[in-house]
């Protein structure tokens, strides 16, 4: 995932607030939202490559997310999927901190990310550029391929057009929130981020939704958790195949808190 804004205690009526867009090379093999586990209580995408996951939520509230670390001067191409972060936490039983504590000693084998966990106490913020996890307050977050918040053109817009559609709000309407995940504006040239991938690819990463000839946003994703524990997960599929008629897939799934 390369964009994600999530509003944590902060919107009347809801615990967590996610939304999402996930960018990625078109032709890495991806399966669609589901249920991965037998029992029904575990929803995510499924990387078929690297066998993890990039966004999932358990019915016990277990959540997870990443974002890759845009630097690709010090990319290992031999390190093992990031992906898998997300599907060991989810599938296991250790509770948001003492999972982050336990990475953070073992961080530095993963190419950089930046990620996010939490459980039905806390929600953490750790990236294996910094030095600790970070517990988070309420508060309506952006985070895209630099630390958290950074104030990338993208995030700031993200942040301005999500803002009152999730946080402003007393009802989160997941396909508004898809809707905005769609946006295609271009920053200035000049407010663009350096991170090392020429300005080409600075310029094509630098919308919120991305659309190149060999990569772009996947999918976007939507995740309510109301403070009754009730959690929606909502996935749009973005379908570029020139034999159908890419319209874009949608999938929208419940857990019982």
């Amino acid at each position: 995932m390369c964009l994600l804004f999530f509003s944590y205690k902060l919107t009347p009526g809801y615990r967590l607030v996610v939304a999402a867009n996930r960018d990625e090379f078109l032709a890495r093999p991806t399966a669609r939202l589901d249920f991965l586990d037998r029992e029904k209580t575990l929803l995510a995408g499924r990387d078929l490559q690297g066998g993890g996951t990039w966004l999932g939520i358990t019915a016990g509230q277990r959540f997870a997310a990443i974002t890759n670390y845009r630097e690709p001067a010090t990319n290992r191409p031999d390190a093992p999927s990031r992906g898998e972060i997300l599907m060991n936490y989810l599938a296991g039983s250790m509770g948001a901190g003492e999972y982050m504590q336990a990475l953070a000693a073992r961080a530095s084998v993963y190419n950089g990310f930046n990620l996010i966990l939490g459980d039905s106490c806390d929600l953490y913020y750790y990236s294996n550029k910094i030095s600790a996890p970070r517990l988070l307050g309420p508060g309506f977050y952006g985070l895209s391929n630099h630390l958290l918040d950074t104030p990338w053109p993208k995030v700031q817009r993200g942040k301005e057009l999500l803002r009152p559609h999730m946080v402003e709000t007393d009802h989160v309407d997941p396909l508004s929130l898809l809707s905005l995940l769609a946006d295609s504006r271009h920053p200035p040239d000049d407010k663009l981020p350096e991170t090392g991938v020429g300005f080409a690819w600075e310029r094509l990463l630098g919308t919120i939704f991305i659309d190149g000839p060999n990569y772009g946003t996947r999918s976007s994703a939507v995740i309510t958790l109301s403070d009754a524990g009730a959690i929606e997960f909502t996935e749009k599929t973005v379908r570029r195949d020139a034999t159908q008629d890419n319209e874009p897939e949608l999938v929208r799934l419940n857990l019982n808190g």
